[in-house]
């Protein structure tokens, strides 16, 4: 686009900055089209609720019939708007659980890559000084290998504590963003 075609185009739609309260809320989700494997989902809750006694056998029909001619996600929210949440399957908890591990399997990897340049940096040092004596940049391998070998043990050992690895990391983020608003925004 040439430098005048921008200039027109900058003149018709000029950059207006609408506060929040003009911008209407338009919740994107409530008008989707729902697929035939979210109406037979719906469907399959809808028969569980009533094997556990919370609908009868007329409500069952009625919402499942509604269920099946439902066009919107709302329109299907709407007919288990009164029914608790049924608890995951074992797939689901399993996929949620994967998922979560992958997550905080990133997040301790990109924790301890700064520890890990450290280690690089140091083994440079040593190798350009004549790499006399003790390999003595192994210690700063221990001091960042630890936290990252605990934390993994923790992830995928034989009982995972996937709330104390995430609480760890949190108490790790909190304390640097301290330090880093104590030195006044600097980093």
């Amino acid at each position: 686009m040439a430098g005048g075609d921008r200039r027109t185009f900058a003149r018709v739609w000029p950059r207006v900055a609408v506060p929040a309260a003009y911008i209407p809320c338009v919740d994107g989700s409530s008008q989707v089209r729902v697929s035939d494997q979210e109406r037979e989902r719906a469907a399959q809750e809808l028969r569980e609720h009533f094997a556990a006694g919370r609908l009868t056998e007329e409500e069952l029909d009625d919402r499942v019939q509604r269920a099946y001619s439902a066009r919107t996600a709302q329109e299907l929210r709407a007919l288990r708007a009164d029914l608790p949440q049924l608890p995951l399957s074992p797939q689901e908890q399993k996929a949620a659980l994967a998922a979560r591990r992958s997550q905080l399997q990133r997040r301790l990897i990109q924790e301890s890559g700064g520890g890990l340049a450290v280690f690089a940096i140091c083994v440079i040092v040593w190798t350009t000084s004549g790499a006399h004596g003790q390999f003595w940049p192994i210690w700063v391998a221990i001091i960042v290998l630890i936290p990252l070998l605990r934390n993994a043990w923790r992830l995928y050992g034989p009982a995972p504590e996937l709330d104390r690895v995430e609480r760890e990391l949190d108490r790790r983020a909190r304390r640097d963003e301290y330090r880093r608003h104590r030195r006044g925004g600097r980093c």
